[in-house]
């Protein structure tokens, strides 16, 4: 019996081949023997509004009032947000703002300072 790598995706040891191909059967991933699991094809990328590009723990500032969704209130323009943390959807941006408390926001509505 041959020994088989673990799966790239869920690291499952019971890994099996068909034909040139490694299967995963817990979580249908597959690929080929010797294929280099390249990390950087996953990495998320978010511009801001200038298209710099943004990092977790960078300080933005918002470009533009905007409603808060469930309030009376409006997130001023020119207002400045420390320690983003990046996150995959349409909101990107998960903060804690002062004065508000924790709140979402889009890349395209701030600059990097």
């Amino acid at each position: 019996m041959t020994d088989l790598p673990n799966c790239p995706e869920c690291n499952s040891a019971y890994t099996y081949e068909d034909g040139n191909l490694l299967i995963c059967p817990e979580c249908a991933h597959e690929w080929t023997p010797g294929e280099d699991v390249d990390s950087t094809e996953d990495a998320l990328v978010v511009r801001d509004a200038n298209g710099n590009i943004l990092q977790d723990g960078d300080a933005v500032t918002v470009i533009k009032d905007l409603k808060v969704k469930g309030s009376s209130s409006v997130l001023k323009i020119g207002t400045r947000v420390k320690s983003i943390r990046l996150v995959d959807g349409d909101h990107n941006i998960d903060c804690k703002i002062d004065g508000f408390g924790a709140m979402k926001l889009k890349s395209e509505f701030v600059k990097k300072n």
